[in-house]
């Protein structure tokens, strides 16, 4: 004769459940709901998972009493008839202020002192030493890179004849306009009694001695007033 073992059966744990349990967890189920409905969101209701019953919630209700939440808050009303005005904001541009412009440097046929022309011909290129303080050499080397312009007698071109003239003038002396002219209202000098500032004439030529070998003058076409050696022995002339 055989004899048969059973095994004892066991069941899951579960918390016990009382009347008050359940009201308690139909609360909780209720509360969420409402929360739920109210902030536009839609949550899952999960009840304790140790829960022996799940019962289905009515939130019909709460779906008028959340509308009912929302219409009780005042909100903000703008009449039809308004008008959105916007000002336009002001720009103003300001010139700035140019900065001062520099002196204006002194024109060609204005005078200056002694001294100053002294300095200033010191500048030039192959001006001897020896018209320092003498004063018609001082004044013609103040023109030194004028150009030479046929018939011309001013600063801002000179022919050789028009160049003597200008320069005596502005030591108050009258001399011919023309080379032969001034050959024959000068006085013929030697050449050993000569000095700087005298005039030296050449056939169809004139300028002005500057001592030892050296001479200015406005010589042709497509040169300039400027210091040079004397080609040949000129006639001098005195005034």
């Amino acid at each position: 004769m055989s004899t048969r073992t059973y095994a004892a059966r066991h069941c899951v744990a579960e918390r016990a459940t009382t009347p008050l349990q359940v009201l308690s967890d139909r609360d909780v189920a209720r509360k969420t709901a409402v929360v739920a409905a109210t902030s536009g969101m839609l949550f899952g209701l999960v009840t304790p998972a140790a829960a022996a019953t799940t019962e289905a919630v009515e939130t019909g209700h709460l779906a008028a009493d959340a509308r009912g939440a929302i219409g009780a808050r005042s909100l903000a009303s703008v009449p039809e008839d308004a008008a959105w005005t916007a000002e336009a904001a002001v720009v103003t541009v300001t010139k700035p202020v140019p900065p001062p412009e520099p002196p204006a440097a002194p024109r060609a046929n204005q005078r200056s002192t002694r001294g100053s022309a002294a300095a200033s011909v010191d500048k030039a290129t192959n001006i001897p030493e020896s018209i320092h303080g003498n004063e018609i050499l001082e004044i013609a080397a103040q023109y030194v890179g004028t150009p030479y312009v046929y018939g011309g007698s001013s600063p801002s071109g000179f022919d050789c004849s028009g160049f003597t003239q200008f320069v005596y003038a502005q030591v108050g002396k009258s001399i011919p306009r023309t080379d032969s002219s001034q050959k024959a209202a000068g006085t013929i000098i030697p050449a050993s009694e000569a000095q700087p500032g005298d005039i030296v004439w050449f056939p169809g030529h004139v300028g002005i001695y500057a001592g030892g070998n050296m001479m200015i003058d406005s010589p042709h076409t497509g040169t300039v007033v400027q210091f040079r050696e004397m080609y040949r022995t000129p006639v001098f002339l005195r005034f």
